[in-house]
């Protein structure tokens, strides 16, 4: 039933990689099972016949699916099966994407598909890795022009020693998470995420993840050699080189002097009238050939700017190569909020907004992996607005999610432990205007809102990008690359860090990858710019976290309680638990383990909560004082409530530093008064004092000496009242 099934196995990072085609998905252009030990991914790529009218672009989708099933869970929702896809499933999808889609020839307009389906989860064997050469694989042996194969690997730092595709028990040991994909020659994409580690420490480890690729290439390529399809053709959507020429030669200096500024917006704005002008040419000499028109002012303006890089040293806006745009920097821009901070670099302006929250306010996650809760979380946005655009806003896109990850993964080392600073944090970053690199201000920008809002981080962060541009043998890099840069350029080499060492890197291309040189003279110039943003620009807006939260955060309380207690401060049906936040206006928060946070606006409602919990949890002990309220009056004294479910009693000659001849003279039901603990008796009854405590908190002197009665009295008042 299945003549073409076919089994191919090698070894990858000491663990069987074991490829299936011919057997499943056998409709695609092609597809494989990969499984890499118990992990199983299946790979399915496909191609239109035809191209799709009306662009100029390549439209390449991946999707990376995950199904719960993969790791034996039933999907929370209200309709039990997956809805869209989690944010860690669209960022293994960019992340699958930016290394093929270079490989793809430029000029093909057929839609292509690629879905990466996790089928079974092996916690030491990464479903995302094991996608990223499923897709290798896909696209090598289908008929779908693609110029790879690739292969993707992790690289882990574990007690100094790089480990590739590190098991789950090494990734939380390691110092780094890199992502490195690869072709036979150049380095095709990185991602990354450190605690500091130093860019020759980083460098090391990019090099050993694609030296480890290159077995992995080898093994595709056997595979493709044995049962790769011949690639099909396709319409080249390239416009004629005599059209191009002849615009080219048409409109060449108005666009050198229209790129000439600064200015984004005056740029665009001396553009329009020569796409107009070109058009009333042309479009009667080519007709039908609007696109392709289009297409040849873009290749024009390109050319210019990469000739003046290349040949003239030249930016659009003037600057040295090495040179990064104006700074700005700001602090506590708005009254209200817990902390903020407003960045700006040349056009590009992004507002971070931090807020603090109880911890139980942490993300909950619903994924594949082991992660379930998640305590810093960051947003990025980016309307319209922030590019002179007009549409309305429909929610986040991949970019959106993909550059919020970003600028998360860059401030999570620095993030204090939930021992030191017991919040959950939220930062979302606004684009405000945006001419290149609104990732990177937003990872500079959210540094000051949290040090604006007390967060006290373990290092400032600041984040640059680094731009390539390349011809043949020749290429040149340049720092804090603008937009026209960016979309002109060959290269987005993003890197986060604080003095010490780096903390994250995105990089995107649009070449078939980088050499070691072209690397590590990104790591270099970027580490050399980003000290400049910390030292000159941002600690001089603020140089530490602020030590005082804004009025208008949450103060925050914790404390640990025996576990065997939980349930008492809980109560049934949460009576307890519910009463103490009402009563103290704040918020509870007990873990499985024992932590208690208790959060509210009013440090001293905090205090009294904290007081409660812990005498609810932890046995009083003679000598200690409490706020108590009164529940019940007798002849010979009050019964005090210390806390819910305890309870004691002050004997009416305790109750005053002053003879008392009625308990009613001195409290009545539902007062708040201060006792001391005198004695427990054998049977965990209370005695309470409060002469006592009004002699040692509010140094009364007492004026008689009597002694509460003990004995048959107090046994009796119990068994009165249905407590013997």
């Amino acid at each position: 039933m299945f003549e073409n099934y076919k089994v191919f196995k090698t070894d990858f990072a000491g663990r069987p990689l074991v490829v299936e085609t011919g057997k499943v998905a056998q409709l695609a252009n092609g597809s494989c099972l990969v499984r890499y030990g118990e992990t199983v991914v299946n790979v399915a790529v496909t191609a239109s016949d035809k191209p799709r009218d009306g662009i100029d672009f390549f439209p390449l989708s991946v999707d990376f699916e995950e199904k719960l099933y993969a790791v034996g869970k039933i999907p929370g929702s209200f309709l039990k099966r997956e809805g869209r896809p989690s944010d860690k499933a669209i960022l293994v999808s960019r992340v699958i994407d930016r290394p093929i889609r270079p490989l793809f020839p430029k000029d093909m307009r057929n839609d292509c598909s690629v879905v990466c389906t996790v089928m079974s989860v092996d916690p030491d064997c990464s479903p995302e890795i094991t996608a990223m050469v499923g897709t290798s694989i896909a696209l090598s042996i289908s008929d779908i022009p693609w110029n790879g194969p690739i292969s993707g690997v992790s690289v882990g730092l574990v007690e100094g020693e790089f480990v590739i595709n590190p098991t789950a028990q090494q990734k939380e040991k390691s110092e780094m998470a890199v992502t490195v994909a690869s072709t036979d020659s150049r380095i095709a994409m990185i991602e990354a995420g450190a605690n500091g580690v130093s860019d020759e420490t980083m460098y090391d480890g990019i090099m050993a993840g694609h030296e480890a690729n290159q077995h992995i290439i080898e093994f595709i390529k056997g595979i493709q050699a044995e049962i790769g399809k011949s690639k099909f053709t396709y319409p080249s959507n390239e416009p004629d080189q005599e059209m191009f020429e002849a615009i080219k030669e048409f409109a060449i200096e108005d666009i050198k002097a229209a790129l000439d500024t600064d200015d984004k917006k005056v740029r665009d704005e001396r553009l329009l009238p020569i796409y107009d002008a070109v058009h009333e040419k042309f479009d009667e000499i080519y007709p039908d050939s609007e696109e392709k028109i289009d297409e040849c002012l873009y290749k024009t303006q390109k050319f210019v700017v990469r000739r003046w890089l290349l040949d003239e040293q030249k930016r659009v806006d003037g600057r040295g190569m090495n040179e990064i745009r104006p700074l700005a920097a700001e602090t506590a821009v708005l009254p209200r909020t817990h902390g903020s901070g407003l960045f700006t670099r040349g056009q590009t302006q992004v507002l971070s907004v931090a807020t603090l929250g109880p911890v139980s306010d942490q993300q909950l996650l619903d994924g594949i992996d082991d992660e379930e809760t998640k305590r810093y979380m960051h947003h990025y946005n980016f309307p319209s607005y922030s590019v002179g655009e007009t549409r309305p806003s429909r929610g986040p896109g991949r970019r959106e999610i993909g550059h919020g990850a970003l600028a998360e993964r860059a401030l999570v080392p620095v993030i204090p432990s939930v021992e030191e600073f017991p919040y959950a944090i939220r930062v979302v970053s606004e684009v405000l205007s945006s001419n290149g690199s609104t990732s990177q201000g937003s990872i500079c920008g959210s540094t000051l809102a949290l040090m604006d809002a007390g967060v006290p981080i373990k290092a400032p962060v600041a984040g640059i990008s680094c731009g390539l541009i390349t011809e043949g043998e020749r290429w040149m890099t340049m720092v804090d690359i603008q937009g026209l840069e960016d979309f002109f350029g060959d290269m987005d080499f993003k890197v986060a860090g604080t003095h010490e060492g780096i903390t994250a890197i995105q990089m995107d291309l649009k070449i078939n990858g980088l050499t070691p040189e072209m690397v590590k003279e990104a790591l270099e110039k970027t580490h050399k710019a980003r000290i400049y943003i910390l030292d000159e620009i941002m600690l001089k807006a603020i140089s530490e976290p602020r030590q005082e939260l804004s009025k208008y955060a949450p103060k925050m309380l914790t404390t640990t309680i025996a576990v065997d207690k939980i349930s008492e401060v809980i109560g049934k049906s949460g009576k307890v638990i519910k009463e103490i936040q009402a009563e103290c206006e704040v918020k509870i928060d007990i873990e499985e383990d024992g932590h208690v946070f208790i959060s509210g606006l009013d440090i001293e409602n905090c205090r009294r909560a904290l007081d409660i919990v812990e005498t609810i949890a932890k046995d009083p002990e003679p000598g200690a004082i409490f706020k108590g309220k009164v529940t019940r009056l007798m002849d010979f004294g009050a019964f005090v409530e210390i806390a819910p479910g305890k309870e004691g009693l002050c004997h009416i000659s305790q109750l005053d530093v002053k003879r008392t001849e009625r308990v009613t003279d001195v409290v009545n039901v539902g007062d708040v008064i201060l006792v001391k603990v005198l004695e427990i008796d054998d049977k965990g009854r209370l005695n309470l004092s409060r002469r006592e405590a009004l002699i040692e908190v509010e140094g009364l002197s007492p004026e008689n000496t009597v002694e509460p009665r003990r004995g048959g009295d107090r046994r009796g008042a119990y068994r009165k009242n249905g407590r013997g």
